[in-house]
């Protein structure tokens, strides 16, 4: 099922939706925990998951098998990932042969990073030059097959130095047939939310959500903000500085501020939101729980117990 479709669904019911987003880990133990966790995680009804994939295709052949795992062994409905950065037109009709194959019907389509070792960003031979030419080619090869998701920049990209030409950017992606936006993360929720009025205001009419990242160390978080240099408020380091060697601590502190993130985004009528989870379960857990979306661990194991007393 398309992504777009449930989140229609959800917001025609009136009721909040989250999702989560996962990467290939780099060893066989690191792939069977990440099963795992997909496993006890689809116990917090996600409404999708994507997982990410590497430039240049690094990482394409354990991110379809990711996706199909999920999709076909869990039944969690999964949307891929898929770049521009190394990919020629043959290998995007490889990938989306495979998702569609297991039976996944969303595709994230994004430009990608530099490869590794380059600082710059650059077309390949017989590849695409930005996520818009390759939302055209989906939708030219595969028609309404596919729910497409794009990346949206509430701080602007960091390779354009306009807001107001990437925001005409994000509007030609959707234009060319992206049917859903999913968020970078960021820490300044009066941003995004002026992001998406801005989004209105030139037609975007699609749902966006967005994309937060519990804070889960101090170091972490830098290194997290430095890919695209993320804006973190003053507030945030002063109130991290006295315990940024305390990693429970930092911890406890990020699952309270994605709440209070959250809190403020469903105020202003935002629904949705979708998870940067870096693999990671219980920071994730614990926001859901707190907010009263899904039971806590202890009640979720007691009604497992009466249903299988029932069941006897």
């Amino acid at each position: 099922m398309k992504v777009v479709d449930k989140i229609r669904q959800a917001e025609e019911e009136g009721r909040v939706y989250w999702s989560f987003e996962y990467f290939p880990p780099k060893t066989p133990q690191g792939i069977q925990n990440l099963y795992d966790r997909i496993g006890r995680m689809k116990e917090f009804n996600p409404e999708f998951v994507d997982v990410t994939w590497g430039a240049g295709g690094t990482t394409s052949k354990l991110t379809t098998e990711i996706v199909q795992t999920a999709q076909q062994k869990y039944g969690v409905e999964t949307m891929m990932h898929l770049t521009c950065t190394n990919m020629p037109a043959e290998e995007v009709d490889k990938a989306l042969a495979a998702a569609k194959a297991c039976g996944c019907q969303n595709i994230l389509a994004l430009r990608g990073d530099p490869p590794q070792g380059q600082d710059r960003w650059e077309s390949c031979e017989g590849g695409f030059s930005n996520a818009i030419d390759l939302v055209k080619y989906i939708r030219k090869q595969y028609g309404d097959y596919f729910g497409i998701a794009v990346a949206g920049h509430p701080e602007g990209h960091i390779d354009n130095p306009s807001k107001e030409e990437d925001l005409l950017h994000l509007k030609a992606k959707v234009d060319a047939g992206a049917d859903v936006i999913v968020t970078q993360l960021f820490y300044d929720v009066d941003m995004f939310l002026e992001f998406v009025t801005k989004c209105r205001a030139i037609g975007i009419t699609v749902p966006i959500l967005p994309g937060v990242f519990p804070i889960q160390n101090y170091q972490g978080l830098k290194r997290v903000i430095s890919f695209n240099d993320n804006f973190v408020p003053e507030k945030i380091w002063n109130d991290l500085e006295p315990i940024k060697e305390d990693d429970a601590a930092v911890k406890e502190y990020g699952i309270q501020l994605t709440i209070d993130f959250i809190n403020k985004m469903q105020a202003a009528g935002i629904k949705g939101v979708h998870f940067y989870t870096f693999n990671l379960e219980r920071s994730t857990r614990l926001i859901l729980e707190r907010l009263g979306w899904i039971p806590s661990a202890e009640q979720a194991a007691v009604n497992k117990t009466a249903i299988a007393s029932s069941s006897d």
